[in-house]
């Protein structure tokens, strides 16, 4: 069995402010919304992939300012790199939200929270693997070339480093038998 991200469901306490933040700062839609049942909460659904109805839903029953549940953070891989700054430049002057850039050799993250505490997580692949758990901070303002030759610089002598095309060709060996 293989699994692929679909989707992950919200208690909010502020949809209107959640919306805003997810469709505003991260781009997605709504698809559906509507009561759970009669007189019901409203569960709200977003999406950015036309294949996907929903990749996050929420419900507004949050009942107060607790820390979320237990989920650590949601990631969401961006296709270029400079995504990854626009996204930064766009959550750096928002109140309440905590940016931090870090970098896992593999991958250059942008980690920040939701307006309600949730942790999400935006990356772009590099083109190398790196043995995990690896986490370094970087330099945001950095454009694609510096960001890369700094990801190499700063890795080549981590453990596991190596082009991500190995890595690939491996594990799908190691899934076939």
């Amino acid at each position: 069995m293989r699994l692929s991200w679909s989707h992950a469901v919200l208690y909010v306490q502020d949809k209107d402010r959640m919306l805003d933040f997810y469709s505003t700062v991260l781009g997605f839609q709504i698809t559906d919304r509507g009561p759970l049942a009669p007189d019901g909460p409203e569960v709200i659904f977003l999406s950015q992939d036309p294949q996907e109805h929903h990749q996050i839903g929420m419900v507004d029953t949050k009942a107060n300012d607790d820390p979320p549940n237990s989920v650590n953070h949601f990631a969401f891989r961006v296709a270029t790199f400079g995504e990854v700054k626009d996204l930064h430049q766009a959550l750096t002057p928002l109140d309440g939200i905590e940016i931090t850039p870090l970098s896992h050799g593999n991958a250059l993250s942008i980690y920040f929270n939701d307006p309600e505490g949730n942790g999400l997580e935006v990356f772009w692949d590099t083109p190398w693997h790196v043995a995990q758990p690896m986490a370094r901070p970087w330099d945001p303002t950095m454009d694609e070339t510096q960001a890369v030759a700094w990801v190499e610089a700063e890795f080549s002598d981590a453990p596991g480093f190596g082009p991500k095309e190995d890595y690939v060709n491996q594990r799908e060996a190691e899934l076939a038998n």
